[in-house]
């Protein structure tokens, strides 16, 4: 992993923390999530027309992708009515590297070097104290937990498919573009039918937070396809995972959620996880 690639990831990781914080100050979080990938369709659009299509083979990833997305934005939606974003975004963020290294290991032997390894796991652990740490006072029960660790799973999966997808595309970008018109659109049809034609009146009067969060998620999503083309997969997954330092700082300074001394250790772990992957 070169230093250009390296920081873009970090980068992106701030990009996507900060987009979550965005959901959660939402009242309601499917409108959000539901806004922001609306946007992000529109960007896919202007993406594609820009760069142009993918190859015909990518298409297919980027289709299951797209499904695999609709299911993690329900999951992440729902795991917020009720969690705290310190509690429920390192959860779902937190099972992700080690499956994803698991997959990529298995299915494309794409494995990443001893050293960055142990980075992942450093990593890993360090996701997972910080998440941990605010089970006993945070807003939490068994519901919260199921849809946060299935949120887990979903990112896992899709970013295996969108790794080989970007890979397999010839043009990472245009492949990430056509990934976020069918992610919006999908949601898009999801929403009318979960909610009815109300949910186009319920969003509009906050278009503009909407479009400021699917221009900050969609430039985070694609560094992070562009990069996976670059790099071994689950390096970059679990490099992306650095975001929840910034989602702890952030919860903590915007939504007023305790910062905890297990939470601030989580995340000096996942800081020497970060260095580990590029040393490694």
């Amino acid at each position: 992993m070169s230093t250009t690639v390296f920081l873009l990831v970090l980068f992106a990781a701030f990009l996507h923390a900060a987009w979550n914080v965005q959901v959660k100050l939402n009242i309601d979080r499917f409108l959000g999530l539901f806004l922001i990938q609306t946007g992000m369709g529109i960007f896919g659009v202007l993406m594609l027309i820009f760069f142009g299509m993918p190859t015909g083979v990518s298409i297919v990833y980027a289709l299951v992708s797209g499904v695999l997305h609709t299911g993690y934005n329900l999951f992440l939606a729902r795991s917020y009515q009720t969690g705290d974003l310190s509690l429920v975004y390192p959860l779902a963020r937190g099972g992700a590297p080690f499956l994803t290294l698991l997959g990529t290991s298995l299915i494309m032997h794409d494995v990443p070097t001893p050293l960055a390894t142990v980075g992942i796991v450093v990593l890993l652990v360090g996701l997972l104290m910080a998440g941990l740490s605010g089970i006993r006072r945070a807003k939490v029960d068994g519901r919260t937990l199921f849809f946060a660790g299935g949120t887990a799973v979903f990112i896992a999966v899709y970013t295996v498919v969108d790794g080989l997808g970007g890979r397999v595309s010839g043009a990472p970008i245009a492949y990430a573009g056509l990934v976020f018109v069918l992610d919006g659109a999908f949601l898009f049809v999801t929403g009318l039918l979960m909610r009815g034609p109300v949910i186009l009146t319920q969003v509009l009067p906050h278009w503009k937070k909407g479009l400021a969060g699917a221009a900050a998620s969609s430039l985070a999503y694609a560094i992070v396809i562009w990069a996976m083309a670059q790099a071994p997969i689950a390096t970059v997954a679990a490099l992306r995972e650095t975001s929840i330092i910034f989602a702890l700082v952030m919860s903590a300074r915007l939504l007023k959620e305790t910062l905890t001394v297990q939470r601030v250790l989580g995340a000096l772990l996942i800081a020497a996880g970060a260095i580990l992957l590029r040393i490694g």
